[in-house]
């Protein structure tokens, strides 16, 4: 008899975090890597929202359990912030507070999927997604996008994926990995779409501050309202707050789904802890010049990658429209040895480059999209010149 379930035998460590171990692994034994790999912001978490979560352990209310759907006053601060920044309405009876999006994730598929459902995921996509799907009983489906295009799908590629047993469509933008952010228009045509078929779609908005000038964040609810009675919205002050570590994300869905959601989340995990709670409230509803700083930062680096990896011989790099990656071809690359090693995938290359040129990559394989490399720019100027050097000394 097998010693572990089969559905969680078959999930494969997340690709991102794995690299970021081996990452790790290195500089810890004194080799200097330049790591592209893991999707957090370096900044610190601003001093006010820091002093936030000092207060709340000094409080005796926050010593104990709280309600399983969170606090009420960060559901509140999630509501007012989604009208604020995104022009949906909802209220607090909407709202899940989770232990990071990627619980927001999982819950989200786990409400919604009976055994068998289908879900539309536009590759590339983030790594958890189809897991998530495949744990929740469900298929995930990959729809690929138009590389000439950001990698863009549209309501002619969603309806050739589509089937009777289809569901779900999540839609993720701006987009990890190849940071596209969908226009105002082509959200309203996917969702005109998805409305007609009568589909759930779960959108992720994690990344919805990292949109550079000219493109502007849209949120799908707010496009086409019509479809906000089957519509999620998942985000968390992770990224925009620069609080990987604080783990608080939250969903947003009709009051039946959301409860249903808190139902399963008591007995999962109970609240998130109340410390991060107060913490995120703080982030919500405090000063925004570190976002904006952060942004700039983000922007600047941007460029400063996009530049750089035009100059590496065999790699394409188009230009972000938000969050902190880019997404290059590599297909120039392949074929090639690098460091005297023959490299036929992404995955070969990433590895090598690791091994030759001590740059941390993450292979296209693992978001469903082979022959292309995600690199995160959140790291220093001076280490994004550094690695690109690397990389065109390993590629020349």
């Amino acid at each position: 008899m097998p010693r572990i379930a089969q559905t969680v035998a078959a999930i494969g460590e997340s690709a991102t975090l794995a690299v970021d171990r081996r990452a790790r692994a290195l500089a810890a034994r004194g080799i200097p890597v330049i790591s592209f790999g893991a999707g957090e912001p370096d900044f610190p978490t601003p001093p006010h929202v820091v002093e936030a979560a000092l207060a709340a352990c000094r409080d005796p209310r926050d010593h104990h359990y709280s309600a399983a759907n969170g606090l009420a006053e960060l559901r509140r601060a999630i509501a007012d912030k989604t009208e604020r920044d995104s022009g949906v309405v909802v209220t607090p009876d909407q709202v899940l507070v989770t232990n990071g999006s990627k619980q927001a994730v999982a819950h989200a598929f786990t409400t919604l999927l009976d055994l068998g459902d289908e879900v539309l995921i536009p590759a590339p996509y983030w790594v958890t997604y189809p897991e998530a799907v495949r744990l929740a009983g469900g298929r995930p489906v990959a729809v690929p996008g138009d590389p000439g295009h950001g990698h863009r799908v549209d309501p002619e590629r969603l309806e050739r994926a589509r089937t009777a047993r289809t569901r779900v469509l999540l839609l993720n933008s701006p987009v990890n990995p190849t940071g596209t952010a969908y226009t105002e228009d082509e959200l309203r045509a996917i969702g005109e779409w998805a409305l007609d078929r009568d589909l759930w779609v779960v959108c992720d908005e994690i990344y919805e501050h990292l949109v550079y000038p000219p493109r502007r964040f849209h949120s799908l609810a707010r496009v086409v309202p019509a479809l906000q009675a089957r519509t999620l919205i998942l985000n968390g002050v992770a990224k925009s707050y620069a609080m990987t570590g604080w783990r608080v994300g939250w969903l947003i869905a009709p009051p039946d789904v959301a409860g249903a959601a808190a139902n399963l989340q008591s007995h999962v995990c109970g609240n998130v802890a109340n410390v991060s709670q107060r913490a995120a409230i703080a982030a919500l509803d405090g000063p925004t010049e570190a976002l904006q700083a952060m942004r700039a930062a983000f922007d600047r680096r941007r460029r400063l990658l996009v530049e750089g990896l035009g100059t590496v011989a065999g790699v394409v790099c188009p230009e972000p429209d938000g969050a902190f990656y880019v997404f290059p071809s590599v297909e120039g690359v392949l074929g090639r040895t690098v460091g005297g090693r023959p490299v036929t995938t992404a995955i070969e290359l990433a590895e090598a480059l690791l091994d030759v040129a001590r740059v941390a990559v993450v292979p296209g394989e693992a978001f469903g999209c082979p022959g292309h490399v995600r690199l995160a720019f959140a790291l220093a100027d001076g280490d994004i010149r550094e690695g690109v050097e690397r990389l065109r000394s390993a590629l020349g």
